[in-house]
């Protein structure tokens, strides 16, 4: 029978394992010798499994080393004879309650029973009143892979100061891996990873609250908050996504009342050709199912919309700001901040052979020194340069694509087809190539980053991401977003007029449908948004069962060219897990950006896709149960880390809601026909309704008037005039085709309309984040009130010891004044023996 997490023959704990190749450099193995004995000398248990080609070594962190260590990481652990409560719901809380649990969405209270609030301070061996450090469940598992994590980050195996930490020695090839184990096989119906398995990472359960505490306990906080992050913004979308489909709905009861898409429909109309020669006159009537289709996303309940996710983003924001300050307050994590972080074992490697060399003040320890002036400014400079030329390259392929389009109406022309290829082929097939150019910029520029980074020299790994991630981030956002701007903001709006047609290399610009250009954004953002979060959907689940089936195939290949048949690679938890993925930290910070480029489609273009906090909630629901299969299933178990928010990524989301209300507002003011319908109901047409405003919103052209050469070719319609979709003057006009006084007050009004909504979106969404408190009135209170508690109890507790060592004291002196009193007496004549027993009995009273 198999042992799966025990040291052979003793009921010892595997709490780290560390593994390496049997046919490393032989540098290596005296790297390994010395490491070890560092280990056993903090205290650490060792044995070693050396009966396959990859050895392992099993670490068992005994209690003292526990209680060492959690007072240096100044671990809060909970106090014993703790009687501190939550305080109790209000009506209104529990009433939500038992509506949750009567939905069956409320997680299985026999499966994940509720967990008593405990109070808990520092840790601190010199308090021993204060915890039950001899309870068998006073260190958890998540603190003793934190020590065992703390202890081989620092632990020497050369004579330099920086030869040290096991991230070094993996990076150096000393050792192929390091890291806790699971605490069983998904199939283990006693372990803790079946439950979360089946329980959390289940798709069956996806409508289910997550197990955060749960999570919090196998895979420590880091991992635990990005879950609860993405469960509290998924919930948050679903009254975003009520408002969206009530808005589309709005859009379809009153199709019947939309006069634009009736006269669209109704009125013959010949618009002018979509390109010269090639292109023929065609009937505005064949665009009638896209501009019903617009109208769905085009209405007055489109302002409402734009106005109401402003607001709700704000909402959301300092929600999560006073949710996630109470999760930190219940993990423990109040007060806390990071130490100061040792250098990356990477830049240690890079600069193993640097000369010049300080010591840090905060570690002690002497550190390659990098010349400022000399490499490391060069080096970010060249850095960001590289990048900002791969934006550049991103926008290159945007443009590439907007020719492509501009080239595909001419084709359209070539083979006689319809006007459905211009409003339907073209957008559809554009927006699946500017996807797929995503894709494989992406896959590059993720790549080239990385190393950009890591030739800027940076020194800890914060330093590290963040720089990273700003290099990402700008990157992606010109990949993702810059085909929707020019939609949103750019096409249709420089095109010209029939006889002076504004050209891009030769080709005549696009042009809007005189609906509007919102229904081709629409399509746009649905497929880019839609189909990217489809793809990582599947390559986040297939990357790493492939990693999963190598790393098996290659193990076992070795065991079966070492002829060690009758050694299982299964038959202990090591080796099982030896087979997963390495969790890294660029893992979760990838899972981070692909759910704020979300929040950026579901923000900057939600007026244009009142949908898409509907996608992204049926996403999310999915997202979570597939992440949770893909840790639990495909991952090794990673070190648990201590975080107190989301980091950088708050900001990032802050800054996103900022520019939203920008574009959302410029969206209604360009890209659709509010303004001008709006302009034409009050100052053109005195009934102030919106009749006849397709006749205001397109202009005549003389067909005589075309250049040569750009005329039809073989015109299928014998027309004097046609029609195109500008605000210009007819061609009987002393000013023919030039700008119309109504044009510049329609822009004027566009303009004002920025201006007003802008400032008064911005308004309320700083009324909302001044109204919100980052911490509740009652978390202050009990931050403070447990505070008070804590100190009472160390207050009473010393007390009581200072009056017992008071006591022991005053019964010595008293012992010693009457013996001394005696000796005075008897041998006041003897002269040094006095003082010679005085000492003797003064040290014997000490023992």
């Amino acid at each position: 029978m198999c042992s799966w997490r025990y040291f052979s023959n003793s009921e010892l704990v595997v709490d780290f394992v560390l593994a390496y190749d049997e046919q490393g450099k032989q540098e290596h193995v005296q790297r390994r010798k010395t490491f070890e004995a560092s280990l056993q000398q903090t205290g650490l248990i060792l044995e070693r499994e050396v009966n396959q080609r990859i050895h392992f070594v099993k670490l068992h962190v005994p209690r003292e080393v526990l209680c060492q260590y959690a007072e240096i990481l100044k671990l809060r652990m909970p106090i014993k004879d703790n009687d501190e409560q939550l305080p109790k719901e209000n009506i209104v809380t529990n009433t939500v309650q038992k509506c949750l649990e009567k939905c069956r969405v409320t997680l299985d209270r026999k499966k994940f029973p509720p967990q008593k609030y405990q109070l808990t301070a520092e840790f601190s061996k010199d308090k021993p009143y204060l915890f039950d450090v001899d309870s068998p469940d006073f260190f958890s598992d998540s603190v003793k892979i934190t020590v065992a994590s703390y202890i081989l980050e620092r632990e020497k195996f050369g004579p330099e100061d920086q030869d040290r930490g096991i991230k070094q020695l993996i990076a150096d090839g000393t050792y192929k891996a390091a890291y806790p184990l699971h605490d069983g096989k998904i199939d283990d119906a006693g372990s803790k990873r079946h439950l979360l398995f089946h329980e959390w990472a289940s798709i069956s359960m996806c409508i289910k609250f997550q197990p955060i505490d749960d999570i919090k306990d196998y895979f420590g906080v880091k991992l635990a908050l990005y879950f609860t992050w993405l469960g509290f913004y998924t919930h948050m979308l679903i009254p975003a996504s009520i408002v969206g489909i009530l808005c589309l709905l709005y859009g379809a009861f009153t199709l019947h009342s939309d006069t634009l898409s009736q006269d669209i429909c109704s009125l013959d109309v010949t618009m002018c050709p979509l390109c010269d020669k090639y292109c023929d006159y065609w009937k505005l009537s064949g665009s009638c199912t896209y501009s019903k289709i617009q109208h769905l996303i085009d209405n007055p309940a489109t302002i409402f919309f734009a106005v109401f996710m402003s607001i709700w983003a704000a909402i959301y924001l300092e929600f999560w700001k006073r949710y996630s300050a109470e999760i930190a307050h219940r993990w423990g994590l109040t007060g806390f901040d990071l130490q100061a972080e040792p250098p990356r074992p990477e830049f240690l490697l890079r600069l193993s052979n640097a000369k010049k060399k300080k010591l840090n003040v905060i570690t002690q320890l002497q550190e390659p020194v990098v010349p400022f002036w000399r490499v490391k400014l060069p080096s970010i400079i060249l850095s960001f340069t590289v990048a900002f030329f791969w934006a550049l390259i991103a926008l290159t392929i945007v443009i590439g694509i907007v020719i492509y389009r501009m080239s595909l109406l001419t084709s359209d022309a070539l083979y006689k087809d319809r006007t459905s290829v211009r409003i339907y082929v073209v957008p559809v097939t554009a927006g699946l190539l500017n996807l797929v150019c995503i894709v494989i910029l992406n896959m590059i520029y993720d790549r080239l980053a990385v190393w950009l980074t890591e030739m800027e020299l940076q020194r800890t790994q914060t330093e590290f991401d963040d720089s990273l991630a700003l290099k990402i981030y700008i990157f992606q956002f010109v990949n993702y977003y810059s085909s929707i701007f020019y939609i949103a903001f750019f096409k249709g709006k420089f095109v010209g007029y029939p006889s002076k047609y504004n050209k891009v290399f030769g080709y005549r610009q696009e042009e809007c449908s005189p609906g509007g250009c919102l229904m081709e954004l629409t399509i746009q953002l649905a497929i880019i948004m839609v189909g990217n979060q489809a793809m990582n959907s599947v390559m986040e689940m297939l990357i790493p069962f492939c990693f999963k089936m190598y790393n098996t195939f290659i193990v076992s290949k070795r065991i079966e060219e070492a002829d060690t048949e009758e050694e299982l690679i299964g038959c202990n938890q090591w080796t099982a897990d030896y087979n997963l993925s390495d969790l890294q930290s660029r893992s979760l910070f990838a899972e981070y950006l692909e759910m704020v480029l979300q929040y950026g489609f579901v923000t900057l273009f939600v007026t244009a896709f009142p949908l898409a906090p509907l996608f992204a909630l049926i996403n999310n629901v999915l997202e979570m149960r597939l992440d949770a299969k893909k840790f639990m299933k495909y991952f090794r178990r990673p070190v648990p880390q201590r975080v107190k928010n989301i980091g950088v990524w708050y900001q990032v989301l802050t800054v996103i809601g900022r520019i939203a209300i920008v574009s959302n507002a410029m969206i209604i003011a360009f890209s659709s026909n509010f303004i001008p319908r709006l302009v034409y109901m009050l100052k053109v047409n005195s009934d102030h309704t919106d009749q006849g405003f397709l006749e205001f919103s397109l202009a005549y052209f003389n067909t005589s008037d075309f250049k040569p050469g750009t005329a039809p070719e073989s015109p299928t319609y014998d027309t004097q005039v046609c029609r195109y979709a500008e605000f210009r003057n007819p061609p009987d006009d002393p000013h023919k085709y030039k700008r119309p006084l109504i044009y510049w007050h329609i822009l004027a009004v566009r303009l004002a309309f920025i201006v007003v909504y802008q400032n008064l979106v911005s308004f309320i969404v700083t009324v909302v984040e001044w109204t919100i408190p980052d911490i509740s009135r009652k978390l202050n209170d009990r931050i403070k009130r447990e505070a008070y508690k804590v100190n009472e109890i160390i207050i009473k507790n010393e007390s009581e010891r200072t009056k017992k060592r008071s006591n022991t004291v005053r019964k010595r002196d008293s012992l010693l004044s009457e013996v001394g009193s005696v000796y005075h007496d008897a041998i006041s004549e003897a002269g040094d023996v006095k003082n010679h027993r005085s000492t003797m009995y003064y040290d014997t009273g000490d023992s």
